[in-house]
């Protein structure tokens, strides 16, 4: 019997040879540069994702709205104190809360408390709106001031969580990434979602994730809430080591390599989509800048939105670059004023203080959109996590309330200078046309064009959404 142990069947020719180890040690470079986009070789994009995620889509329907700018008030403003006037909660001031309070409380509150602020009519509508926002009660016109809304948790992580991703106990993909899912973006030079200035507590950079979604639909922060917006950046938007020319080198390498190996392999989604989001981040260097750069807005527009000037500056700032980023093609841009709304005590300061920052802005920014021609196609949506209670808390203050509270919507298909849904005579509990934050956020992918219950994406063997399995699409503030 012959031994066979030494024996060798060559199976590649040297040129087999060289051709492969060449690719090999070329998608060695590729790993490393996967693995320090935080991405390892096994995870891949959805089986029915394409080459390139952020390619425009079609709606499921004819849209209403193309764009969607949130405008975050980030710790929950009043709503009693703002956007609901109850002369009833004025009248018996100081007395017991006469109804039930919630089972699950924040903390514990004592007598009914009265807005230390008047309400007024505004516009042709005559909807009323508190004294702290002067500015946006004279838009009031273009508002459509939801009173009922409700949600389902009193801290602010879940809160903020539900809010934003529809689910407050899950990691889930943010509102503006569903939307970028779902649409895509017309400008291929930048990001579908942006966020500006974004809070880095409660929950962090879950409230602007794609989780189990493509990565490309990931919201991309501009600043975060502890750097002023006049220094807010993309990071590493430029590559100190490289030229332009040498990085588009690189991907077309790196794009010739992918080629090959799809060739061999079969297409490769998650390498795909990978190559694709290098692909923005290239493009980006040019186009970004260019729409962050604010020196060409002339001074009427920067008075108008507060910039230059205090206490509006900041937030000022946020807005133009909202409606700078809107008007280059950019689906959902959400702005942040955070962390300032939580008066727990000290609520006449505090939101004296808050809303002098945020109102002629936000008026600004409806105004410049309207004679833009933008507001038409954009909806404005404002609000925080949730509201606050009627009852006082340390004296001047008030506590986290979900059970009923405030948020408008303005444009796109939004009836203006209307009310819908209402909280109980001293605001604590909505009670009328009630309106869960699953039906808000039905409602804005309504606009969009899209059905919350067909925007799926399968994940460890079921199919999610935004809504879960709840939500309804309210047709009655829709024009």
């Amino acid at each position: 019997m012959s031994c066979r142990c030494n024996s060798f069947t060559p199976v590649h020719s040297r040129r087999d040879l060289l051709r492969v180890g060449a690719n090999g040690f070329g998608l060695l470079a590729l790993g490393d540069l996967l693995a320090r986009a935080g991405l390892s070789g096994g995870q891949a994009l959805a089986a029915d994702g394409p080459a390139l995620p952020l390619s425009p889509k079609p709606p499921h329907f004819a849209a209403r709205a193309k764009r969607v700018v949130f405008l975050f008030m980030h710790g929950g403003p009043s709503q009693v104190d703002t956007f609901d006037p109850k002369p009833m909660l004025t009248k018996y001031t100081g007395k017991p809360f006469p109804g039930e309070k919630p089972r699950v409380q924040f903390a514990k509150t004592g007598n009914l408390l009265a807005s230390p602020w008047k309400f007024a009519r505004g516009g042709h509508s005559g909807t009323e709106v508190s004294d702290l926002f002067p500015h946006v009660r004279d838009r009031v016109d273009d508002l459509c001031v939801i009173r009922s809304i409700h949600a389902n948790n009193s801290a602010h992580g879940g809160a903020l969580l539900q809010l934003h991703t529809g689910s407050d106990t899950f990691v889930r993909p943010s509102m503006g990434s569903w939307v970028s899912y779902g649409l895509g973006t017309v400008n291929q030079n930048l990001p579908s979602f942006v966020t500006i200035c974004p809070t880095l507590g409660h929950g962090g950079v879950q409230n602007w994730s794609s989780a189990f979604l493509p990565a490309a639909h990931q919201g991309t922060p501009i600043g975060n809430a502890a750097v002023p917006a006049k220094q807010a950046v993309i990071r590493f938007m430029k590559n100190p080591e490289a030229t332009s020319a040498e990085q588009r080198l690189q991907l077309d390498l790196l794009g010739r390599m992918n080629q090959r190996f799809a060739a061999a392999s079969g297409p490769d989604q998650a390498l795909e989509g990978r190559i694709g989001t290098f692909e923005l981040a290239f493009r980006m260097q040019s186009e970004a800048p260019k729409v962050m750069d604010l020196t060409g807005e002339s001074a009427a527009t920067r008075a108008l939105y507060g910039v230059d000037a205090e206490p509006t500056d900041n937030f000022g700032r946020q807005c133009l670059l909202a409606r700078r980023f809107l008007e280059a093609g950019v689906r959902f841009v959400q702005v942040s004023h955070s962390y300032k709304w939580d008066q727990h005590g000290n609520l006449r300061e505090g939101h004296s203080k808050n809303a002098g920052e945020v109102d002629k802005p936000i008026a600004a920014l409806l105004q410049d959109l309207k004679q833009r021609g933008l507001l038409e196609d954009t909806l404005v949506w404002w609000g925080g996590e949730f509201g606050r209670t009627p009852t006082a808390q340390g004296g001047d203050g008030r506590d986290h309330n979900p059970h009923g509270f405030s948020m408008w919507l303005a444009g796109a298909g939004v009836k203006g200078g209307t009310t819908w849904g209402a909280t109980d005579d001293f605001g604590y509990y909505a009670i009328e046309n009630k309106m869960h934050m699953n039906d808000l956020h039905a409602t804005i992918l309504h606009l969009l064009g899209l059905d919350h219950e067909k925007l799926t994406f399968r994940h460890a063997g079921r199919d999610f959404r935004l809504t879960d399995v709840a939500g309804h699409v309210v047709k009655q503030i829709i024009t």
